[in-house]
């Protein structure tokens, strides 16, 4: 899933793979199979644009954002940014590369110091990082504050005294004080009130275009991937099932994992005809996925050949990707 010609890719990830060990710190752990939250992954984030990876709860998503971040390491494969393998930053680069890439969570109110006003939340970054400090850093917290559509009276409040939607906005100010080159948003929105949803992801748009930053999008709600991205990739236990341009995808979805967690979100817009697909059965264990591909005990279309063979992702148009043995690529 790379185009090699590129110049414009930020991060690349090659057969990333994350095994947790269950019950590493027992003494009777040894020998247990190791929980696979991500199993042999590829694609890419490029400059200016939104990846988003969705899916199920427990799919790998946020298990791949953690390993963006250095919150966890790879158990194998390679992840790079701007060429140069993450794992093997050391001192300055490793500084640098940390203030390259921000995080905005799930939950703002968990996300943010309780014990620090919003001025010092978001000069915090710009204390460690750049030195700022006096008239220079107040200034640019003013500019932050007011570049999330915060009044700069907010600067004194403490995230107790904020509403959800605007302790996110504060979120996302610490994010882009550092002026990074892309920014991890796991769930961005999902904790806030509906209400306020669409003004965080006008927002984000907006502070992409004007900053020409780029997103890692965690998310489950299909309208979001759908607003926010460029393209996207799907996950099932630990696996891309597909990925392409977002928009190939909702309009031409092609696996069934795919077609259904689109017509579950078809359902609740209005004016849709499209009838929802009901996945039986439960999410199979990372610890214990099925043989062959991993959704074929779930999946209506399934036959013979999905449970003793596991599908590689293929072609079948440029830039959308599919591993599932329905389809054939064409060029093969």
């Amino acid at each position: 899933m790379s185009d090699p010609g590129r110049s414009d890719v930020l991060f690349k990830l090659s057969n990333v793979h994350k095994h947790f060990q269950q019950g590493r710190w027992l003494r009777w752990s040894a020998g247990r199979t190791p929980v696979r939250a991500v199993d042999g992954i590829s694609f890419e984030i490029r400059r200016n644009e939104t990846m988003s990876l969705v899916g199920e709860s427990g799919c790998g998503k946020t298990t791949t954002a953690r390993m963006i971040l250095l919150l966890e390491s790879q158990t194998a494969g390679t992840i790079t940014f701007r060429g140069r393998e993450i794992a093997t930053l050391r001192g300055e680069a490793l500084r640098e590369y940390r203030a390259s890439v921000q995080a905005v969570f799930q939950d703002p109110w968990s996300s943010l110091n309780p014990r620090h006003n919003a001025r010092a939340i978001i000069g915090e970054p710009l204390v460690i990082n750049r030195g700022m400090s006096g008239a220079d850093l107040a200034e640019t917290v003013d500019t932050l504050l007011t570049a999330v559509g915060l009044n700069v009276a907010v600067a004194n409040y403490m995230p107790h005294e904020l509403s959800g939607g605007m302790r996110q906005r504060l979120a996302i100010a610490r994010a882009i004080s550092l002026d990074p080159s892309a920014v991890v948003l796991d769930e961005p929105v999902s904790a806030l009130d509906v209400s306020v949803r669409a003004q965080i992801m006008n927002l984000l748009k907006d502070l992409q275009e004007r900053l020409g930053v780029a997103y890692l999008l965690i998310a489950h709600n299909m309208a979001t991937v759908r607003y926010l991205s460029h393209r996207m990739a799907v996950m099932y236990v630990g696996r891309i099932v597909e990925a392409g341009a977002s928009e190939d995808l909702f309009t031409a979805p092609l696996h069934p994992y795919t077609q259904a967690l689109i017509s579950a979100a078809a359902v609740n817009h209005p004016g849709s005809t499209q009838d929802q697909i009901i996945l039986s059965g439960d999410i199979p264990s990372p610890a214990n996925p099925p043989p062959g591909c991993r959704f074929h005990p779930r999946c209506p279309k399934a036959f013979g050949r999905c449970s003793g063979e596991v599908p590689q992702l293929q072609e079948m148009a440029p830039g959308h990707f599919v591993a599932c043995h329905l389809y054939r690529n064409p060029s093969s």
